[in-house]
Order: structure tokens, then C-alpha cells, then sequence
């Protein structure tokens, strides 16, 4: 018995070409080739048993086969989802994504983003991107590779949800209920995702000939305490929205908190749309209506962008179609 390892050579011996071509076409972070010199070497590779030695095709790279992930904070439901995705992705491409935070702060961000750099990751996927944010561009500046995840700066490469498409399904399926006021959690504006629901809302309610009220429009943070807040700002007055849009299902969750305190009925007095559809929003005692995003495409996109050609030459957005979910949240409009 032949206890000797196939190697690369036996595998380029078997298919008639080159190892550097076995190593291109066994390449998984490579798009795959379809030639037929490509299709002899795979059929070569599975007939003798071959198997890639990850650690030692990264050494010969000089890579570490490791990708960094900066998100704000993995305390927030979406942003460990969505780091889950993209490690789930990687093991796809035989690399290993490694996560650090930032909470949301420039400074922390930055220093996250070398202590990664230190530890010789190949490259960044950022979950951290703000509008005001200097750092993408810095990235491009030193040739970093990177790319960006649920938000965008409009110049680096970018995977994400189209947002305003979201938010404009949100608002459209309460307008289609029969609810003419609308109010909006609107989440931090120094954030493409928060800004872009919001363009959908605003575009929604100008098609359909509503004035939205400016004074039920609320900017804030994106966690369930500023849900809270927003909801008891909007909903104590005696004239309050029917409806409102938490442009995330933690902001709903926020809004739902704040209507119990103040015994409004949720999908009765008042109808609530999030946004993610996070798992926990078709299990709440109301279960939520929420705008869908697909994070394992999404993740699976920014994977793609960052191993690619593509990504260092045209700096590709590429956006994932939402879809909106109705659960009990929300129902047809009566005049109270």
C-alpha cells in the first residue's frame, strides 16, 4: 500500500499541464475556470484523491488564509448574524474570518482595523462604514483589500441590501392598509442603510400624495433603548401616528416597549414595520412585520468582492433584492 501523499505534481502529470495551472484551476478563491484544461485537472484531482494543503498553499502565497471582519458590535442581533454569514462564506473559500468591534466610534475603528492589519489577515470585510468615515479611503490609499458590508461610502467595494427598495416596501405596505399617518424611527443619519430606508419612505409616501409630518420623523441610534425612546416620543401626544417604520427590528422592538407602557395595542391601535427580520421578530408575543434581508447572500457577495480582480479595478456595489414578511404587527386602517 501506497501511503504517499498526491501532490500538485502528480495531479499536473495526470491532467497533461502545468502545477501552476492545478493551482490556478484548485484555486477556490479563484471564479472558476471552465475550460477544458481546467475540467481535466479537476477530474485528475478527484480520481487520485487529491487534497489542497491549506496552511501551506497560504505560505507559499504569503497570505495567512484569514479575513478580518469589523463590525459596531456583535451585541446587536444583525451584526452577528451577519459575521456569521461571512465566517460561514469563508470556510466556503477556505479561509477563516476573525471579528473585532468598534461600537460605531471612528477612533475604536480605526484601531481595530491595524490590531487586524498586525495580525496579517489578507484582507477586511467592514460592517462599520459611516457617511462622515475617512477610513475606506484610506484603505484604497494603502491598497488594503477591502470590502464593505450592509453599508456603503459609494466608493469602496460594497455588498449590501438595496435599502431604499426596503424602505420603500415598508412604507407602501402600510399605505396599502389604509394608514395616511406614518411616522418614521429614523436611525443614525451619519449611516447609508438609516439614510436609505429613509429615501424609500419619503418616496413612498410622495407617491402616494402624502405629506410626510416632520415631526414624526426621529433620528436615532439603532438599539432598543433608542426604540423606546423614539416610541414614547411619538406616541404620547394626543395626536400620534397609526403607523410607524423602525428602520430596524431592534428600533421595533424599542417601539413595541414603549406602546405597552403606554397600553397601545400593537396590530390594533397601532400598526409597526422593522426592518432585517432578525429571528426573534416571528417570535415576539405580536409577531412583526419586517422588510427581509438575505444575509447569507449578502455575506456570500462581500466574500466574492474581496477575493476578486473585480473589486481592485471597477470597486463593484453589489445590492441584494429585500422582500417584505406581514405578520400580525400590522393590519388595515380604522379611524379611531
Amino acid at each position: 500500500m501506497n501511503d504517499k501523499p498526491i501532490t500538485m505534481h502528480d495531479v499536473a502529470r495526470a491532467a497533461g499541464v502545468s502545477t501552476s495551472t492545478v493551482s490556478r484551476v484548485l484555486d477556490e478563491r479563484l471564479p472558476p475556470s471552465r475550460s477544458a484544461a481546467a475540467q481535466r485537472v479537476r477530474d485528475a484531482a478527484k480520481a487520485l484523491g487529491y487534497k489542497r494543503d491549506i496552511m501551506a498553499s497560504s505560505l507559499r502565497r504569503g497570505g495567512s488564509g484569514t479575513i478580518g471582519v469589523l463590525v459596531p458590535r456583535l451585541s446587536d442581533t444583525v451584526m452577528a448574524l451577519t459575521y456569521e454569514a461571512i465566517s460561514r462564506a469563508a470556510q466556503e473559500r477556505h479561509y477563516f474570518a476573525i471579528v473585532a468591534t468598534s461600537g460605531d466610534d471612528p477612533v475604536d475603528e480605526q484601531q481595530a482595523v491595524e490590531s487586524l492589519l498586525d495580525r496579517r489577515v489578507d484582507g477586511l470585510i467592514l460592517a462599520t462604514s459611516r457617511l462622515d468615515d475617512e477610513l475606506p479611503s484610506r484603505l484604497r490609499e494603502r491598497g488594503v483589500p477591502h470590502t464593505l458590508i450592509l453599508r456603503t461610502d459609494g466608493t469602496s467595494p460594497a455588498s449590501l441590501g438595496d435599502d431604499i427598495q426596503g424602505g420603500y416596501l415598508a412604507t407602501r405596505h402600510l399605505l396599502d392598509l389604509g394608514h395616511r399617518d406614518i411616522g418614521l424611527v429614523a436611525g443614525p443619519s451619519f449611516t447609508s442603510s438609516a439614510r436609505d430606508r429613509q429615501s424609500g419612505f419619503r418616496q413612498a409616501m410622495q407617491e402616494a400624495g402624502v405629506a410626510v409630518n416632520e415631526a414624526w420623523v426621529i433620528e436615532s441610534g439603532f438599539g432598543i433603548e433608542s426604540g423606546e425612546t423614539a416610541g414614547l416620543a411619538l406616541l404620547s401626544g394626543a395626536a400620534r401616528p397609526s403607523a410607524l417604520f423602525a428602520v430596524n427590528d431592534n428600533l421595533a422592538i424599542g417601539v413595541m416597549a414603549a406602546a405597552h407602557r403606554l397600553e397601545i395595542e400593537i396590530g390594533r391601535a397601532l400598526s409597526l414595520v422593522g426592518y432585517n427580520d432578525i429571528p426573534l421578530a416571528s417570535r415576539l408575543p405580536v409577531p412583526l412585520t419586517s422588510v427581509h434581508t438575505p444575509f447569507d447572500y449578502v455575506a456570500r457577495q462581500a466574500v466574492d468582492l474581496l477575493l476578486s480582480e473585480e473589486a481592485l479595478t471597477t470597486r463593484p456595489t453589489r445590492r441584494a433584492m429585500p422582500s417584505l414578511i406581514p405578520r400580525a404587527s400590522t393590519r388595515q386602517f380604522t379611524p379611531r
